[in-house]
């Protein structure tokens, strides 16, 4: 029997199995994962393209009205249909 997971993890593993889901959506995602990361993200172990906490925690008091909110995966896939939109309309 596998250890259970903890719950911070939970909501970010239900949104990459979302996405994984959606290969037109790969590109998107991954377009946005690099744009909303810090300058020079690369320079840092591990070199993965992840926002900045602060950032992160101001989008969440915002949208859901508290930073520890976990992000339902429909959200994620709406956000990432949306950009794509907005991307293909110039946007």
């Amino acid at each position: 029997m596998a250890a259970p997971t903890p719950r911070r993890w939970t909501a970010p593993i239900a949104v990459v199995e979302a996405v994984a889901k959606r290969p037109d959506l790969w590109t998107t995602a991954w377009r946005q994962l690099v744009a909303l990361a810090p300058r020079g993200w690369w320079r840092h172990w591990p070199p993965v393209p992840v926002p900045d906490a602060a950032y992160l925690r101001f989008r969440l008091q915002t949208v859901y009205g508290t930073d520890g909110a976990p992000i339902p995966p429909s959200d994620a896939v709406g956000y990432l249909e949306w950009c794509r939109r907005m991307r293909a309309h110039g946007g």
